[in-house]
């Protein structure tokens, strides 16, 4: 069995020790200083921590403590950390608590009670490391380039699976950055004529004058420079698939000439005269519309009757649900991976911004983003300013991430323990299962108020013999 790690940031060598000894179901990791403590975070990268506030050199304060706790929050945000601090200084516990200490513990330590908070403390961070998991793991696709969750991105893989094992022509339609060429790819690597090539041309990047021996190929001097016979891309693609990216910007003279070629699968170099047959699957795609060019004649209708066979229309990326923020999240864990950098994620704010912005440049523009994020990001959590988004405000009732999830729930259950104990902090205490101390912190925290109240002739004012489980207290 795989143990946790927990850091322990004692200097009382005797208190490391038991400490080693009351925490049978981890691996203690011990730093008796906050330089040891920072540098031990870094090396083992610890599922929890338990850290004394009153460090050297000056043991009697707590700015080394809080130092510690910074530094520790800094290398990893969501570690939880658990506080020590000796009596009679519940100021700073929850001080400790609003600058993202998970929970906190008095001196002299009762262990049973502390067992139960790091307990606690490791099952968050186990939970929030399986939603991680769970998030960069898109749905089933049948199509490998292809990351979505969205049910109608998925059907469109599913018509594209199909599509490959047929040899007509397939037009694809969408913005620049939706994916097009990735779809071409599997309509030919998923088909018949993988074992032949893929050849790529894209209409717009290539001058008009150059274009069409590009595309048809060209005899020994039949222009200037034609020193030699050359085999155009429809030519190189005999056998496989040819890919037509940009098709709405084909001149008007070489739209009659690709017809031709697809009527008949037959073609004739520039400066030739021999009839070249071929077989060739042509898939297109354009981001412009074909149907309103060819009303207006700025595109040939025949053409464009013959290209669309069959028509696939992609989605942007802002009409994909919540895609963006599962791209997001695959980019960013692939980034990291390439370029070594520990980085676990977007922070709330940066997650709600790539949700709501529109994506212009598509999959894209996101990619781009993500990549230069993952360079340059000082954190280990992604914000706003990394990916260079506004920042959107996150509404309480559509927040969705575990700090306002485990507060909601935190109230929930601290006002119904009030109520059953009739008021008694002592006895809520102990059925929430936490320490005095931290009940103080938990009222503070939501603005309650307890009082002993005289408790209903029907309640049972015995506790369970096991503590129910409630959510932790918020970091």
């Amino acid at each position: 069995m795989n143990r946790p790690k927990l850091l322990v940031v004692e200097d009382d060598p005797a208190l490391r020790a038991q400490y080693r000894w009351a925490f049978p179901n981890c691996r203690v990791v011990q730093a008796a200083d906050r330089d040891h403590a920072l540098a031990a975070a870094e090396r083992e990268q610890p599922a929890a921590a338990l850290l004394d506030l009153g460090l050297p050199p000056d043991t009697e304060g707590v700015a080394e403590g809080f130092a510690t706790l910074a530094g520790l929050r800094r290398i990893s945000p969501g570690m939880p950390v658990v506080v020590v601090s000796g009596q009679g200084q519940r100021e700073n516990m929850l001080r400790a608590v609003a600058e993202g200490a998970y929970d906190f513990c008095e001196k002299p330590i009762d262990l049973a009670v502390l067992r139960t908070i790091i307990d606690r403390a490791l099952r968050l961070r186990e939970l929030e490391q399986e939603n991680l998991r769970l998030a960069l793991v898109p749905r089933n696709s049948p199509i490998r380039d292809i990351i979505t969750a969205d049910e109608g991105m998925l059907k469109l893989c599913r018509m594209v699976e199909r599509l490959a094992q047929v040899s007509v022509p397939v037009l694809l339609l969408g913005e620049s950055g939706t994916g097009k060429e990735a779809l071409a790819h599997a309509l030919h690597e998923m088909g018949p004529r993988a074992s032949g090539r893929f050849i790529a041309i894209n209409c717009a990047a290539i001058p008009e004058p150059l274009l069409e021996s590009e595309l048809f190929g060209h005899e020994r001097g039949a222009f200037t420079g034609a020193v030699r016979q050359v085999a155009g891309r429809i030519e190189s693609a005999h056998g496989g698939t040819l890919f037509l990216d940009e098709i709405g910007d084909l001149p008007a003279a070489l739209q009659a000439k690709l017809l031709r070629f697809l009527q008949d699968q037959v073609i004739e170099r520039v400066g030739g005269r021999t009839p070249i047959s071929l077989d060739v699957r042509v898939v297109s795609a354009t981001n412009q519309p074909l149907e309103s060019l060819a009303e207006t004649g700025g595109f040939r209708a025949d053409l464009l009757y013959r290209l669309n066979t069959l028509t696939i229309r992609i989605p942007p990326l802002r009409e994909r649900g919540e895609d963006a923020l599962l791209l997001a999240r695959w980019f960013l864990a692939r980034h990291a991976r390439e370029f070594n950098r520990r980085l676990r994620g977007l922070d709330p704010g940066a997650a709600q911004a790539v949700l709501a912005h529109p994506w212009p440049g598509n999959v894209r523009e996101l990619a781009n983003r993500i990549r230069r994020a993952a360079l340059m990001a000082e954190g280990q959590l992604l914000s706003t300013a990394d990916l260079e988004l506004a920042a959107v405000p996150l509404p309480e009732e559509e927040m969705l991430d575990l700090r306002a999830i485990r507060l909601r729930a935190e109230r929930s259950a601290l006002e119904r323990a009030l109520a059953r104990s009739g008021g008694g902090l002592a006895a809520a205490a102990r059925l929430l299962g936490i320490s005095r101390p931290s009940i103080y912190a938990l009222l503070e925290t939501h603005g309650l108020t307890a009082g002993r109240k005289r408790a209903e002739p029907q309640a049972d004012p015995t506790p369970p013999t096991e503590p129910p489980q409630v959510p932790p207290c918020p970091e």
